[in-house]
């Protein structure tokens, strides 16, 4: 059976990883490796050279992303990549594809597949992101989708009232935590001397992704933070750039002049890797941002969440998450509740409702049962009948 597993972003990756890994290693089967959107960006770090480095064989690239982020430069994108993965499907020709999530890019992958008629493997679906686009496109994948791997029994829920049979839709929890689980962290030493900074009394990993429904522009968002971030004494930065959604390059831009003012107190990266991503939130006093990492993984690393805005609003979330609006008030009152041992200690007795790190073996277990004649046509589940 030949699997493609479809990969635009670097967070997608780091998220996949384990399940490639395991697809590679079952006995009779191939996977295949299909790259495309920011991997390929010498702007976003060209992380497709994480993947190779990984031991993995890419065998389709599709360049989409133009030098823009506009919503019509956006729409552009989906269309060149729907013309690349046209060519790539039919050369790869694979049994199942998977695709996590709700990017854009996917959604035109997801369309490509399915006029190909091949069957797709969905995992995240069934989520809630009131403050983006995403959000539609994730329930328009899991629509195209045939085989569901939910991260909880609501988002499970969710999907077969969609319309999608429960004998296909499972609840297998985040596959972001097999990693948290499972990969040998690095030490505070091994992180500042990667890295080249140092840590402070207080630190915070910051990602902030532009909400591509909100009225205030993404700028405005930011610089609000950034206000904030500009008042916290004895603090350090560590800055992951914002993904190439519309509004994203000004994010950007904005954290370089940051850093360029601020080297004693920030420092910025395209793109940290999972592995570096996830020992540096263990030694942080919080994740802020809009990231789903914040509300996925993080709580996992016994690490606070400030999740700022609308862009994760509607998602279940663990009690080490503190919400707050686009406010420079409201922002900086959660700095200083990360701070108190009251709160300290209900990140470190919380539970993540997302698993406990085990999704992988979960979805091979259900991959090895897959019969696939039963996926060849696909009929609406009515629950009310």
């Amino acid at each position: 059976m030949k699997i493609c597993v479809a990969t635009g972003t670097r967070a997608e990756y780091g998220l996949l990883r384990p399940l490639m890994t395991a697809i590679k290693n079952e006995p009779n089967w191939q996977l295949q490796i299909l790259v495309t959107g920011a991997h390929l960006s010498p702007e976003f770090g060209l992380t497709f050279q994480e993947i190779e480095k990984d031991g993995f064989q890419i065998d389709k690239k599709v360049e989409m992303l133009l030098s823009s982020d506009t919503a019509s430069s956006i729409v552009k994108s989906m269309g060149l990549g729907m013309i690349g993965f046209s060519d790539a499907l039919r050369d790869l020709n694979p049994d199942l594809l998977v695709i996590l999530g709700d990017r854009y890019e996917m959604l035109a992958l997801a369309s490509s597949a399915l006029i190909f008629t091949i069957p797709i493997i969905h995992l995240h679906g069934g989520e809630i992101t009131e403050g983006a686009y995403d959000d539609a496109i994730r329930h328009s994948i899991s629509k195209m989708s045939h085989f569901h791997f939910a991260s909880t029994e609501e988002y499970k829920n969710r999907i077969i009232q969609l319309g999608e049979n429960p004998k296909f839709v499972h609840n297998v929890g985040a596959i972001g935590l097999d990693s948290v689980k499972k990969l040998p962290l690095l030490s505070q030493d091994q992180l500042e001397k990667e890295l080249n900074f140092q840590f402070k009394k207080y630190n915070y990993q910051v990602t902030f992704h532009p909400s591509t429904l909100d009225k205030e522009l993404p700028e405005k968002q930011f610089q609000i933070l950034l206000d904030a971030i500009d008042k916290q004494e004895d603090s350090f930065f560590v800055f992951t750039k914002a993904n190439a959604d519309t509004g994203g390059r000004i994010i950007n831009k904005m954290i370089d002049d940051y850093v360029s003012t601020n080297s004693n107190k920030a420092r910025a990266f395209s793109s940290l890797g999972n592995l570096r991503f996830l020992s540096l939130v263990t030694f942080c006093d919080a994740a802020v941002g809009n990231s789903s990492s914040g509300i996925l993984e993080v709580p996992s690393l016994k690490t606070a969440t400030i999740n700022i805005g609308d862009r994760q609003k509607g998602r279940i979330q663990a009690e080490s998450i503190i919400n707050t609006k686009v406010s420079e008030i409201e922002i900086l009152e959660a700095f200083e509740k990360v701070k108190s041992e009251k709160f300290k200690n209900k990140v470190e007795n919380c539970v993540n409702p997302y698993g406990s790190g085990d999704t992988t073996e979960k979805i091979m277990t259900e991959l090895r049962k897959v019969n696939l004649e039963a996926f060849r046509t696909k009929q609406f589940y009515d629950s009310n009948n």
